[in-house]
């Protein structure tokens, strides 16, 4: 996930550029032969295992890891290189391949979504639930 836009586009594009398969936001993996187990963050803190076949694409979702801290002598030696910087030219781009104007995105509008709105509180049984959410389920057209 880019951090100046947070689109998290960029696995999920690679993924179909190559003609592979891809998981987002994985937040545990099983590297086996030919096969990686998966645990993926879903919305509302659900969370899904897939078996996938490798190679693929895999987005990692931060906290996976336990990060590495830099020492204080490798602060120091950063400090004082120098970071270069070079222009669209000196790297192949021309002024329209790069920014908002060689964006494949367009952001039409942010918003917080409305509070409340669509959601519903259950209660009952499992079996009255169950039940329930079937009705929901064939008004809504989803069944």
């Amino acid at each position: 996930m880019a951090d100046d836009d947070s689109y998290a586009q960029v696995g999920a594009s690679l993924a179909e550029l190559l003609g592979i398969p891809h998981v987002t936001l994985v937040t545990n993996m099983e590297i086996g032969d030919k096969r990686v187990k998966v645990r993926r963050e879903l919305e509302g803190g659900l969370e899904e295992a897939l078996d996938v076949e490798t190679p693929a694409v895999f987005t990692i979702q931060s906290g996976i890891n336990e990060p590495r801290y830099v020492s204080i002598m490798g602060i120091r030696k950063v400090a004082k290189k120098e970071i270069g910087k070079q222009d669209l030219g000196a790297i192949g781009l021309a002024p329209d391949q790069a920014g908002a104007a060689g964006s494949f995105i367009v952001v039409e509008k942010l918003f917080t979504p409305p509070v409340g709105e669509g959601a519903q509180i259950l209660q009952g049984s499992p079996d009255e639930l169950a039940t329930k959410v079937a009705d929901i389920f064939q008004k809504g057209g989803v069944i």
